[in-house]
């Protein structure tokens, strides 16, 4: 079977992620295949958008964790909301609990900020 990041298959299920690419461990290890769930928050509640994500994040990870082992989520999201939003110790607890990769990116130099394992 061949590792399609874009596309997550298990059973009758099919979804579509956002964004795939490698992230390098190491130079002797070489790389590894990674899935990036891409969210917005740009709605009314980030509640509301955090609920729909973890869900998302959730399935996907599931998913892969039985077709393709050692091929992690994250969930990509702005700096801004990051700061503002993630940063709360009770998501902070949501996001320890059920162990949510993430990557914090600088929307407007479009560039990584920080990965969070």
């Amino acid at each position: 079977m061949t590792f399609d990041p874009y596309f997550i298959k298990y059973a009758e299920v099919k979804l579509m992620a956002d964004l795939a690419g490698k992230k390098s461990i190491s130079a002797t290890k070489g790389g590894r295949q990674i899935v990036i769930e891409v969210k917005s928050f740009i709605g009314r509640s980030p509640m509301g958008e955090f609920e729909t994500a973890l869900g998302q994040y959730l399935i996907y990870q599931t998913f892969l964790s039985v077709t393709y082992p050692g091929s992690p989520v994250y969930l990509a999201v702005g700096q801004s909301i990051y700061e503002n939003f993630f940063k709360q110790v009770a998501i902070e607890l949501i996001l320890q609990r059920f162990q949510v990769f993430m990557l914090v990116v600088d929307i407007k130099n479009e560039e990584i900020v920080e990965w969070i394992n």
